[in-house]
């Protein structure tokens, strides 16, 4: 890509020239190599089991709503409490993973996550299920920082994009499982039975994770002192790509979160008035996204990182324009373009972080989680007022300003590194796209 693509400098030094020629005494997993599989499919369960927890109440909510008596957006909450409370925790998750491991931490992340997964069928009340769901999120925290941070150090850099988008294909599987399980599920049993039945199926795949999860080999334990952990993230905070990158997440995010919260009750009202079932199985448009994150580094090889920035950006809001039409087959069109397009941003942005973090991985990938997350609640809870006061029009209008965001932001970062090239002295010219 070329640095305008990515809003880098134009320096193109010795070890990022060096680092496009495969070295033989690199001992970093790299597709094909001893160990890449285990590590891909280990990461990959752990996405699935961390999307399908933490959405695990999002296809449910129209029963959420019935069985407590509450409106949408007092609902909505079951999933805004999830993804805040990952949000919160994400960076001193980040931390314990510098100094004990990711691998421990991603083990013990999901090991309470599944445990809490198991109690929440039984909860009494709307207050104490949505507390039920803030401890589920922050004890996921630990998985997304902690995975990207493991990728970076223990694959090879020509192969992370390719890596780092298999973990977020493993996101949309968990994504769709969890909401077509639980759809169909409840309708013949309630909510209750269906979010039990997701908590036995992340056990499932945690206890798979840890089974398979090569251990790390280039992991060298931080320091868990405050004032380092303050010094490192006001550094990644200072570096303007990072600032984008994160806000992008962020935007995406937001869309996703309130086009997922707010479908399930557009869909059960006139006119289309589907079951829950059917309603569920509206998320198996999340395969797109599997295919989309997947190949997120073919993508970036094309375009370059601005490029794809701008066709997922593109392609997201495309499908929320159709998404408005009153026939249920353009609805569903709409919104495999939207999990297209939000899919094959989030996986560019994401291991944008991973490269550019000089050190601090862990702590630069859990900043763009955090805001990635905060995105998500927002999206969940402005989409379904909006959805309230406005109807699905109202949540449309949310996810288009969002996406304007994302292309301002991207072209603001590409114009800014043009002012900075055309300051420089020229430099070497860079092959890469």
């Amino acid at each position: 890509m070329t640095p305008a693509d990515t809003g880098a400098s134009t320096v193109v030094d010795a070890a990022s020239a060096a680092s496009a020629v495969p070295d033989a005494s690199d001992s970093r997993m790299t597709p094909g190599g001893p160990g890449y599989r285990r590590m891909s499919l280990a990461l990959f369960l752990a996405g699935v089991a961390t999307f399908a927890l933490l959405y695990s109440t999002q296809a449910l909510l129209p029963l959420i709503s019935d069985g407590f008596g509450v409106t949408a957006s007092d609902a909505s909450w079951t999933v805004a409490a999830a993804t805040g409370g990952l949000a919160v925790f994400v960076l001193p998750m980040s931390a314990l993973a510098e100094r004990f491991g990711r691998r421990t931490v991603m083990t013990a992340s999901l090991a309470v996550a599944v445990t809490v997964g198991l109690l929440v069928p039984f909860a009494p009340s709307l207050p104490a299920l949505v507390a039920l769901r803030a401890v589920q999120g922050a004890a996921l925290a630990g998985l997304p920082a902690s995975a990207t941070a493991y990728l970076a150090e223990e694959v090879r850099p020509r192969a992370l994009v390719t890596a780092i988008g298999l973990f977020v294909a493993g996101n949309s599987v968990g994504g769709m499982s969890g909401r077509v399980i639980t759809g169909w599920v409840a309708q013949e049993w309630g909510w209750r039975v269906a979010v039990g039945v997701i908590g036995l199926v992340a056990v499932a795949c945690a206890v798979a994770f840890r089974l398979l999860l090569p251990a790390p080999k280039h992991f060298t334990p931080g320091s868990l002192r405050p004032r380092v952990l303050v010094r490192t993230v006001r550094d990644h905070l200072a570096n303007p790509l990072l600032r984008r990158l994160y806000a992008i997440g962020a935007l995406f995010m937001t869309v996703f979160g309130g086009v997922y919260t707010v479908i399930g009750y557009r869909l059960a009202e006139a006119p289309f008035s589907l079951p829950q079932g059917l309603i569920g199985s509206i998320f198996l448009v999340y395969l797109v996204g599997t295919v989309s994150a997947s190949t997120a580094g073919r993508l970036v090889g094309r375009l370059g990182r601005r490029g794809a920035l701008y066709l997922g950006a593109g392609t997201t809001a495309a499908g929320l324009l159709l998404s408005l039409a009153p026939s249920l087959p353009l609805v569903l069109l709409g919104l495999v373009l939207i999990t297209a397009g939000f899919f094959a941003g989030h996986a560019v942005a994401s291991s944008a972080v991973g490269k550019t973090a000089q050190h601090g991985r862990a702590q630069a990938s859990a900043l763009y989680q955090s805001a990635y997350y905060v995105g998500s609640s927002a999206g969940s809870t402005v989409g379904a007022v909006a959805f309230h006061s406005g109807g699905w029009a109202g949540t449309v209008g949310v996810g288009v300003l969002a996406v304007l965001g994302v292309v301002m932001i991207t072209v603001s970062g590409s114009l800014a590194a043009r002012r900075r090239a055309g300051d420089a002295p020229v430099r070497t010219p860079s092959l890469s796209r």
